[in-house]
């Protein structure tokens, strides 16, 4: 059967969300009153439009309307945002639930899962390491990892940390997120990575977790300590974020913690808890909107908490500045999206830097970032659902009343385009109905047995109870197989990357003693020889 091209397009589709917001407001340019642009600024630095002294705050009183219309406009259980100014907090609220269905409110202390707000958190991290002179952000990794390798010797001995966080080692979209899905630690990811093919090293962007989790590794080896705990000691303790961790266990122990919920039909249920620590740096960082209130205060200082210099400016800016461009201009007119090392970078309509990031988890994570360097603002919006485009929309609607002074277009619309092709189910027969008159199967004895995929491991085939059992995986995976026609079975995937309705094809090849898998061969690595 034909490979699927789905898996690919939700990836680049959630790699995008990643990078690109500051660059959608490109989009929606309201029509203003010329206004003399300040030349006393540098031209990098001066903006054509001008933001009166009080419209900052008018933007933060509408905040709690802005987050209300979200929660009524959606139906999420749970949100909970900070905006800060120039080191003060303007605006900090909950709303909602905790989980659907109880009372438990949510509040400016409730902990979420941060999801892939946790690379620009774990980029300050590295930041200080670099600040104290630990590793650089041009360090390779393999000095520090020895064991780590990609599919070329030569990119395997020069990658660096800088380029492992700005996605341009050439590692395909979301490398390794299938094994973790299968229960596959860390390590056991990272040294699977070097039989994935590779783009242009240093001339092509796509995004990855376990490709930045191999350089946050690299940096906690040289400093001595697991990553964890080297976060906690250079972050989140200087800065006061007391209920923030890189660890799935301090989350789950947590007292105010909102559960994570996933849409089914017209309403969101609490169903499935995804647990990130393989991906830790990447994802697995739990917070609050009154801690990243002060990571956000802390950021936008240049990396001073209290007038005390926790990492140099000159070692944080790195991150937070363009580094790579995520995705092209799609026209002549238009602005390209850039990402720094850990951070999206974009321009808006105004003429100001934009640096964002969103999270997100399909099993129920929705968050977002959003920072303007020129005015020392910053908000964040954490939600306990998987993503719609709320926490987004919050975010740029403020961000359109502190530059514009009125919202430009429904950002919830917009976003929710971004984002549909992520519920696109996997699978070639995806929404196919079976065979009216398939081909008959073999006995189901002729396919059992052991098969073996240098990336995936060992798959188990059994005929149990009248039917074929697929295990692979430490988890393990474990899946009933369902006859399509002749050969062919299939079976409905679930988990992180695998949207409601996606049903894979499992082909025997009993001639030639294989079996392909269509969801594991995104990269033609998802056929398994009999051992």
């Amino acid at each position: 059967m034909a490979h699927t091209p789905h898996r690919t397009l939700a990836q680049r589709t959630l790699a995008a969300l990643a990078a690109v917001f500051p660059a959608l407001s490109l989009l929606a340019a309201p029509a203003l009153a010329h206004e003399p642009i300040d030349a006393s600024r540098p031209p990098p630095q001066t903006s054509a439009v001008t933001i009166p002294p009080s419209q900052i705050e008018r933007a933060a009183d509408r905040l709690d309307a802005l987050a209300r219309e979200m929660m009524a406009r959606t139906g999420i259980p749970g949100l909970a945002l900070a905006a800060v100014h120039d080191g003060r907090v303007l605006f900090m609220k909950g709303y909602g639930v905790r989980r659907a269905g109880e009372a438990a409110a949510v509040d400016a202390d409730t902990v979420f899962q941060l999801a892939s707000l946790s690379k620009p958190v774990g980029a300050s991290v590295v930041a200080h390491a670099v600040g104290k002179g630990t590793v650089g952000w041009d360090t390779p990794v393999q000095g520090l990892l020895p064991w780590f390798a990609l599919n070329d010797p030569w990119v395997s001995a020069h990658v660096t940390i800088a380029d492992l966080y700005s996605h341009r080692s050439g590692l395909p979209d979301h490398a390794g997120d299938a094994l973790e899905d299968m229960g596959f630690d860390r390590r056991q990811v990272l040294e699977r990575l070097r039989l994935l093919p590779l783009a242009p090293f240093r001339a092509s962007y796509a995004y990855t977790n376990f490709g930045l989790t191999a350089a946050a590794e690299a940096v906690a080896v040289a400093s001595g300590r697991d990553w964890a705990s080297l976060s906690e000691e250079v972050l989140y303790k200087p800065l006061g974020m007391a209920a923030t961790s890189s660890r799935f266990a301090d989350y789950m122990a947590r007292p105010n913690r909102a559960v994570p919920h996933v849409r089914e039909g017209d309403r969101f249920v609490a169903k499935f808890q995804r647990q990130p620590d393989a991906q830790s740096p990447a994802g697995g960082v739990s917070s609050t909107a009154r801690d990243m209130a002060r990571w956000l205060t802390f950021v936008l200082a240049g990396g001073t908490h209290e007038g005390r210099e926790l990492v140099p400016q000159k070692a944080l800016l790195p991150a937070l500045r363009s580094e790579v461009i995520s995705t092209p201009a799609y026209a002549i007119d238009a602005r390209a999206s850039t990402y720094g090392y850990g951070f999206g970078v974009g321009v808006s309509p105004a003429g100001r830097v934009l640096i964002d990031h969103s999270g997100a988890f399909l099993l129920g994570a929705g968050t977002n970032v959003l920072l303007l360097p020129s005015e020392k603002l910053g908000i964040v919006v954490l939600t306990n659902a998987q993503p719609v485009g709320a926490a987004e929309a919050v975010a740029m609607s403020f961000m359109d009343l502190v530059q514009f002074g009125t919202v430009t277009r429904d950002w919830l619309a917009a976003y929710g385009t971004l984002m549909a092709p992520l519920y696109k189910p996997l699978g070639s027969l995806a929404g196919k109905a079976a065979p009216a008159a398939p081909a008959p199967a073999q006995p189901l004895a002729t396919y059992a047995g052991t098969y073996a995929s240098a990336y995936f491991g060992d798959a188990e085939v059994k005929a149990e109870g009248g039917r074929l059992v697929l295990t692979v995986g430490p988890l393990p995976l474990r899946v009933e197989l369902t006859h399509w026609s002749g050969d062919d079975f299939v079976y409905r995937p679930t988990g992180e990357n695998a949207p409601a309705g996606s049903l894979s094809l499992v082909s025997f090849a009993p001639a030639a003693g294989s079996v392909r898998v269509e969801v594991m061969d995104e990269h033609g690595l998802g056929t398994f020889r009999r051992k």
